[in-house]
């Protein structure tokens, strides 16, 4: 490293020293209103007591330096994270879910304002994924193609420096991660207004695949087409879980539109871009990869519209201290059968966020849970009622724990 670059580290250590940083607010942490306050006293002002913008654009200029000399330190240190793990395989094996949700829960700690938690959130993802992507950037599958709601997810979880590959369906997402041409892989599982995506669950019963993470997006859905204007439109394309998010809508402003369902809402703003009567319902972001004019929107039908994904893998990850299991469970014929498995539960305290039953797979009228519980697996309470469970039911699968969404 050059002597100036090591200089402007050492210095940037010791400041950090001098203020340590817990994963709680903690007294000695100046406040932001006060920091603030004081960086309003120590600018120049002019004839008119406002802020020399010369002044203000070169404390800006020297924050820049700062925030640059700590972020480049930061992926020296992540480097030596990788060195310390020894010669891995690939990308894969540097990834821990469960450190980086440590990492972000105390970025939202922290925070004072003035930016929000999601931002931060955010700032930080990149600058983690940028680290890690050192190595070896992680390939990602997410249902294709370019400017799904999938792929808004892959970059929420994973940084823009992941490798994010596009696939047809979600069952071929899954099939890519499980033969290892990608590390992980990020699908939909439910939507707050229009409840869980039956295919995905079904595909659970058969794969060996982990969940190690979940994503929770706020999805805004636009009315977007050729030209812009919404006489022309005649025919609206869109997958069908984003038609029923915008029924009312589409039934007040469109009522005589031939409705269309597709495999995604990027396939959708592909054919709308075809014709001057046809339209697309997607995200924003698909209207920029195709060319298309926002007609409309948000038009989603409920405010809190959000969508659920998994993130899948191969292998499972340790307790992140705030986290989430998915169980998988195959109930015996007989009198009390589900009471058995949720009343060991109920016992323990352990609040059980999700429960959904789908026919379970070469047993005729056999059914099996979906279950979703706060909790590690690997910790009690939950490890004990598990063991509980596992006496009464025909079969109990981990499907995984994972650390519970970050905003």
């Amino acid at each position: 490293m050059p002597t100036d670059k090591r200089r402007k580290s050492t210095r940037a250590s010791q400041a950090a020293a001098k203020h340590p940083r817990s994963g709680g607010k903690t007294s000695a942490k100046p406040s932001v209103a006060k920091a603030a306050a004081k960086a309003r006293m120590d600018i120049p002002t002019d004839a008119q007591g406002r802020p020399d913008l010369a002044a203000v654009r070169a404390q800006i200029d020297g924050i820049d330096r700062g925030i640059q000399t700590l972020i480049a330190e930061r992926a020296i240190w992540a480097h030596q994270v990788g060195k310390a793990k020894g010669k891995l395989a690939a990308a894969v094996d540097y990834y821990r879910p469960e450190r980086e949700a440590q990492v972000l829960r105390r970025v939202v700690d922290r925070n004072e304002g003035p930016l929000s938690d999601e931002v931060l959130v955010r700032l930080f993802r990149e600058i983690m994924s940028a680290c890690l992507a050192q190595q070896e950037p992680l390939r990602v599958g997410y249902l294709g193609p370019e400017g799904t709601f999938s792929q808004q997810a892959v970059y929420k979880h994973f940084g823009h420096s992941a490798k994010a590959m596009p696939l047809v369906t979600i069952e071929e997402v899954f099939d890519e991660v499980a033969a290892g041409h990608a590390d992980f892989g990020v699908v939909p599982v439910e939507n707050s207004g229009t409840g869980t995506i039956q295919s995905t669950l079904d595909l659970f019963l058969t794969s060996p695949l982990m969940i190690c993470g979940e994503v929770e997006l706020r999805v805004h859905q636009y009315l977007l087409s050729r030209t812009g204007h919404i006489e022309d439109i005649e025919r609206v394309y869109s997958h069908t879980l984003s038609l029923a998010q915008c029924k009312a809508w589409l039934r007040q402003n469109l009522p005589v539109a031939e409705k269309h369902a597709v495999v995604s809402n990027a396939e959708a703003a592909r054919r709308a871009r075809n014709a001057d009567d046809a339209a697309a319902i997607a995200g924003e972001n698909a209207g920029h990869a195709y060319g298309l004019k926002v007609v409309a929107g948000p038009i989603e039908d409920r405010d809190d519209n959000t969508t659920r994904f998994l993130v899948i893998g191969r292998a499972s990850f340790p307790s992140s201290g705030n986290d989430r299991t998915s169980l998988l469970v195959f109930i015996r014929d007989q009198p009390g059968a589900l009471y058995r498995i949720l009343e060991p539960l109920a016992r323990r305290a352990i609040s059980m966020n999700r429960i959904e039953s789908r026919p379970a797979h070469g047993k005729l009228w056999q059914y099996a849970f979906f279950i979703d519980v706060e909790g590690h697996a690997e910790e009690s309470p939950l490890k004990d009622a598990l063991a509980e469970i596992d006496a009464y039911a025909g079969d109990v699968r981990v499907l995984g724990s994972y650390p519970v969404a970050v905003p």
